[in-house]
């Protein structure tokens, strides 16, 4: 069974609370996490598939399968490759409702928006944004077929 997003969350600010708020290490961690995220073929790469708002290119897929949405993501830039992997790991396999209905609360219990600035902070909620909106597609899709 999927973890929920408040599982996942949990993980991740446990993780970040072992870097002890020290900038250098969370910005290598992040990176570090992009570095795990499979690259996207490159057909993926598409205007269509770009996250507007972004400061780097940051390329966000939705792969429905059934009531749960997965993601595929990748960016040209290492931070912000890892700042989408976080996002990528917490709405894999999420049901498209509670994508919708998900508080994110990591984002301020791990000082995010401390240590990536705010061309980075309003690139992250462009992120959220665009899979809410795929989320809200596929929770219509769902609901026209029933």
């Amino acid at each position: 069974m999927p973890e929920t997003i408040k599982e996942i969350q949990d993980e991740i600010i446990e993780e970040f609370s072992m870097l002890d708020g020290d900038q250098e290490m969370t910005n290598f961690y992040i990176m570090e996490l992009g570095q795990k995220l499979p690259e996207l073929e490159e057909e993926n790469k598409t205007e269509d598939n770009i996250i507007k708002g972004c400061q780097s290119k940051v390329w966000v897929v939705p792969v429905p399968e059934g009531e749960r949405l997965n993601f595929k993501a990748d960016s040209n830039s290492a931070i912000t490759k890892g700042l989408v992997s976080l996002l990528v790991r917490i709405f894999n396999h999420q049901k498209a409702e509670d994508i919708l209905n998900a508080d994110l609360y990591f984002i301020d219990k791990i000082g995010m928006n401390r240590f990536i600035g705010t061309q980075r902070s309003n690139g992250f909620g462009a992120m959220i944004k665009q899979i809410r909106l795929f989320a809200l597609v596929q929770k219509d899709r769902i609901e026209a077929t029933k």
